[in-house]
């Protein structure tokens, strides 16, 4: 399901307050579908953008992903993850793009990219 507003370096028109009210929106499902134990797997794709840019509170994310019930695997993308996310996780990688696509000018595929 996707949420949001786009790729970080592409939105969709509106301003930053409308783009941060549809990633809270996005959340607020999220922690829905947890309570639920709605799904097994979340991939939370480029999620550390809205909360490094204040739109999603951290330490509720950090206490919400600490105390869901169930065995949900959340997954979560992106840069700069803070400290107090990566303390929390079970692994933790860090990537680095050798080669792309959109390198040659292809675009994000779905299924892939979105």
């Amino acid at each position: 399901h996707k949420m949001g507003s786009g790729w970080s370096w592409s939105r969709k028109e509106g301003s930053d307050e409308d783009h941060a009210a549809d990633a809270l929106a996005g959340w607020r499902e999220i922690q829905r579908r947890l309570a639920a134990e709605q799904h097994g797997l979340y991939v939370l794709d480029e999620f550390t953008y809205p909360i490094n840019w204040g739109w999603i509170d951290l330490d509720e994310v950090v206490d919400t992903l600490s105390h869901r019930t169930g065995h949900q695997h959340v997954m979560i993308t992106g840069r700069r993850a803070d400290p107090k996310l990566l303390d929390i996780a079970d692994l933790v990688t860090e990537m680095t793009k050798i080669k792309h696509p959109m390198d040659a000018g292809q675009k994000g595929q779905r299924g892939i990219e979105w």
